[in-house]
């Protein structure tokens, strides 16, 4: 078992940080669709994506779920040292991820909500950067 200053690194929490983040929001995506669809929906009203919001929401919640499983999937790469690089391809999805929130926000002209996102995506690279 590798010591805790090993285990504890910028990859590992970040990984963590978007297991909780992405796996929430898929999960919310799934058990609350027509909520989601209530929001969105006019959100995206004035966008390319106007009549289109029900196939894009399952696109997301599947992009959502799959880096949530992927960063989880980091999580115990790290804590297990089975050296898989799976830290890596889970960082880089919630990377791709995030582009893809930023891209609907940006398209939707919620400018408020893009930048929010920048956060995040600052997460993203600074744990592929430290991987």
């Amino acid at each position: 078992m590798p010591a805790l200053e090993e285990i504890l690194t910028v990859p590992l929490l970040a990984c963590a940080f978007f297991a909780v983040l992405f796996l929430q929001s898929g999960i919310d995506k799934i058990t609350d669709r027509q909520g989601n669809l209530d929001w969105m929906t006019p959100h995206f009203e004035k966008s390319p994506f106007r009549g289109k919001v029900p196939f894009f929401l399952t696109l997301l919640t599947l992009l959502e779920v799959a880096t949530g499983l992927a960063c989880l999937g980091g999580v115990a790469d790290r804590l297990f040292s089975l050296s898989l690089s799976l830290p890596f391809y889970g960082l880089a999805l919630a990377a791709l991820t995030l582009v893809a929130l930023f891209a609907g926000q940006r398209l939707a002209k919620d400018y408020a909500g893009a930048a929010s996102l920048a956060a995040y995506f600052a997460v993203a690279l600074i744990g592929l950067a430290l991987r």
